[in-house]
């Protein structure tokens, strides 16, 4: 059953709507989607305060820094993978969410500007987020590591901690995902549930999946899609957060529930009310920040013990 979004959370469904392109109906091409985006005015800044921001190089994969503590030693790290379908969106979308991720934990945040599709389909997205967890555990080593990301960023987020798992390391002590996309299929019922008039689309997914997925890839490739893993046991502990009018919410469900039968300790905090990318609203929505303070409380928690 849908929870009908309140006045305030409909103002903003509707608002992220209008400013938004239509993916997969309209605008196909994406050219014009690049287009669109270049020609909006570039968020404006979060106000959020943090100690040392800097872009560097990961071994070849570009990645944002923050760190609240401007160089401490001992400070935990977050790998973290932006959403965006694995085609939109970089390190300035996230960035106002990263500096609040970094300051609420406490922990050195790197934030990766790995390659978008359709240009650079899979396997391109994972193969640079690993790359740069493995930088990150390399230049900052002995520290607690983590993996986060929202949306398509939390498919990748997963996957390097898959990746990391069946490798050898790096060891990670947790991996956040917030409202994560993991089936190209689509086959939970809030895919026809919240198909339409929600923000994120239906037809949105569908674009999305085939920039990342062409014709030629495996679709049951667990590094693509993980809900195709059989056996997810000896991942880290789990926070996952999911959102009521959120196609992706049955997806993320699904997969707390693969991730609890491995045996994983998993933590899911569920918005009945909220809509796919609601914490990137907590400037706006009281429920947005409150939802925001607790998850990353909770990656708080993991990261320093």
């Amino acid at each position: 059953m849908t929870v009908e979004p309140t006045p305030e959370v409909r103002r903003l469904i509707d608002l992220s709507t209008a400013n938004f392109p239509a993916l997969g109906t309209e605008v196909t091409d994406i050219a014009e989607v690049r287009a669109f985006f270049a020609s909006r005015p570039a968020p404006p800044p979060s106000g959020i305060e943090v100690a040392y921001v800097a872009d560097e190089d990961a071994d070849g994969v570009r990645v944002r820094v923050y760190d609240p503590t401007d160089g401490a030693d001992g400070t935990p790290v977050v790998v973290f993978a932006h959403g965006g379908g694995f085609c939109v969106c970089g390190l300035d979308s996230h960035d106002g969410f990263c500096r609040a991720m970094a300051v609420e934990t406490q922990a050195v945040v790197i934030s990766v500007d790995y390659r978008l599709a359709p240009e650079h389909p899979f396997p391109a997205a994972p193969d640079d987020c690993y790359t740069a967890l493995l930088w990150a555990a390399k230049h900052y080593a002995g520290r607690r590591l983590a993996v986060a990301g929202d949306s398509a960023g939390a498919n990748l987020a997963t996957v390097m901690a898959l990746t990391a798992l069946d490798r050898g390391g790096p060891e990670l002590v947790c991996q956040a995902l917030y409202y994560p996309m993991l089936d190209p299929e689509r086959r939970g019922d809030s895919h026809r549930r919240n198909a339409q008039g929600y923000f994120l689309t239906a037809d949105h997914l569908r674009w999305y999946w085939d920039g990342y997925l062409p014709e030629a890839a495996d679709r049951t490739d667990p590094y693509a899609t993980p809900l195709h893993r059989s056996d997810l046991s000896g991942l880290p502990p789990t926070h996952l957060v999911t959102a009521g009018l959120d196609p992706l919410c049955d997806d993320a469900w699904a997969y707390a529930h693969a991730l609890a039968g491995g045996g994983v300790d998993v933590r899911l905090a569920h918005l009945p009310g909220m809509f796919h990318g609601f914490l990137s609203m907590a400037g706006a929505l009281p429920e947005a920040l409150a939802a925001r303070t607790d998850a990353f409380a909770a990656l708080r928690g993991a990261l320093h013990g």
